[in-house]
């Protein structure tokens, strides 16, 4: 399994996927879950995977075939889409048609296929959007209501993500927020594991402005993590009922 979170902030975006994929407790390896498609100045496309990974790696596969398809047209190209809306429903019909393909195959291991995909991005002139890609292809989008989507094991880091991310909320307090968010998943779920992807994506620089790796021993991601480990338990004691 996997978590990935996508914040849609007036600042601009901020992305943070981990990269554990698992086939069982004696099958674990590490995978990029985040992708980035970039013509800087003119459109920047992020994209984070969750799910199956044979029907994931595919879907990004036939995504860059069709990018360099020399015949590309603005319907099956997100580079060339005239829109985010656009790109979305690319990536929508092209994961549908991959887990078509995969689930006729793997119909009598019974072997799940469900993947999803957090899209966001921005074209020169247009305004970034984000978008949650659900297995069968449609998809919803982040609104000032819901600034936020996860995909994969979402649950453990969602009430941070609740109770202090809105659309004002500044991308340093993002990164702050999106980091937690994760600590909270690593500690609570083996099925999600460091190294971790993050990028932020200022509002009209159509590029990633911000991009690293977090490595499993980083000093800031393990100070952050204590600190807010002791601010739990001193808000706790508190606590009076």
């Amino acid at each position: 399994m996997t978590y990935c979170v996508g914040l849609l902030l007036n600042e601009g975006m901020v992305l943070l996927s981990d990269t554990r994929t698992n086939a069982g407790l004696d099958n674990i390896a590490t995978y990029r879950k985040m992708f980035v498609f970039e013509e800087p100045g003119e459109r920047v496309i992020g994209i984070l995977t969750a799910g199956s990974l044979s029907v994931t790696q595919t879907t990004m596969a036939r995504l860059h075939e069709a990018i360099d398809d020399h015949e590309a047209t603005s319907e099956s190209s997100i580079m060339l889409a005239p829109t985010m809306l656009k790109v979305a429903e690319i990536v929508g019909n092209t994961l549908s048609s991959v887990r078509q393909d995969i689930d006729s195959k793997m119909e009598a291991s019974k072997v799940s296929t469900a993947a999803s995909m957090i899209v966001a991005g921005q074209r020169k002139g247009g305004a970034m959007r984000m978008f949650l890609i659900y297995p069968e292809g449609n998809f919803i989008e982040a609104t000032e209501d819901t600034p936020y989507l996860q995909i994969g094991e979402h649950k453990y880091g969602k009430p941070i993500l609740d109770r202090v991310v809105t659309p004002a909320t500044s991308l340093d307090d993002a990164r702050k927020a999106v980091l937690l968010s994760m600590d909270s998943t690593l500690r609570s779920n083996l099925s999600v594991g460091m190294p971790l992807d993050f990028a932020v994506i200022a509002k009209d620089a159509c590029r990633v402005t911000t991009r690293r790796r977090i490595e499993k021993k980083d000093p800031d991601f393990a100070r952050m993590s204590e600190a807010w480990s002791e601010a739990l338990r001193e808000g706790f004691t508190r606590i009076e009922i």
